[in-house]
């Protein structure tokens, strides 16, 4: 793994991302429609643990639509003229690091949506710093579970089916840790007594970047 090669990789990925704009501007669409519906829902008000639920629940499933691209948009041909050129891991750390990126910009832009249309009376007594703190963490954390689940479901031939079999049920930790995390700082709740979920999902996020970076060689050259 070599750091010019991530930043290679990094640029590839951007250009590829301009290159298919439309796929940003599904991703958002799916946002607001989504914020939309539940606005027409809930149009007399959510107390603050629904609000937050919500939030999260329209985050996720974002997440999955925005990442279930990473490893589909290759073919085999592709993935094999990679293998000579660049160093697996590298590959595998730079899809994380730019699925972090696009994810930390879309969860931001989904509580802006989510502010706009179900209103800010849950942020009344929160500790906004550290809501934020949770909502970028939690993005960092979907990018950094789904990228692997992504890579399995590729590499086994069934990306898109797979990949929703198995990552539910592997996102499910770190989806109620940054749910607990984001409540308690909707609450107000002092930093001593939340600091235990933020540390999770920091945990998480390392113990699944650690096993991409172990397992995807094996995963590449299958």
């Amino acid at each position: 793994m070599k750091p010019t090669e991530i930043a290679h990789l990094l640029r590839l990925e951007l250009a590829l991302d301009m290159r298919q704009r439309a796929a940003w501007g599904g991703m958002l669409l799916y946002v607001v429609s989504a914020v939309y519906v539940c606005f027409l829902a809930v149009k007399n008000g959510l107390g603050t643990a629904t609000w937050n639920a919500l939030f999260w629940v329209i985050l996720l499933f974002a997440a999955f639509n925005a990442l279930a691209r990473s490893f589909q948009r290759e073919d085999n041909s592709r993935q094999l003229y990679l293998y000579t050129l660049v160093d697996p891991r590298s590959v595998v750390m730079a899809r994380t690091l730019y699925n972090a990126a696009t994810m930390m910009i879309l969860s931001l832009l989904s509580l802006v949506f989510f502010v706009l249309f179900l209103g800010d009376g849950a942020l009344d007594n929160a500790d906004l710093g550290l809501f934020i703190l949770a909502v970028v963490l939690g993005g960092i954390g979907f990018a950094a579970v789904l990228t692997l689940v992504s890579a399995i479901a590729a590499r086994a031939g069934n990306g898109l089916g797979l990949m929703a079999i198995l990552g539910f049920p592997i996102v499910l930790p770190m989806l109620l840790a940054v749910m607990r995390a984001s409540k308690l700082s909707l609450d107000g709740v002092a930093w001593s007594v939340s600091s235990t979920y933020f540390g999770g999902i920091v945990l998480l996020v390392v113990i699944t970047v650690t096993l991409a970076w172990v397992l995807f060689p094996y995963l590449w050259r299958d």
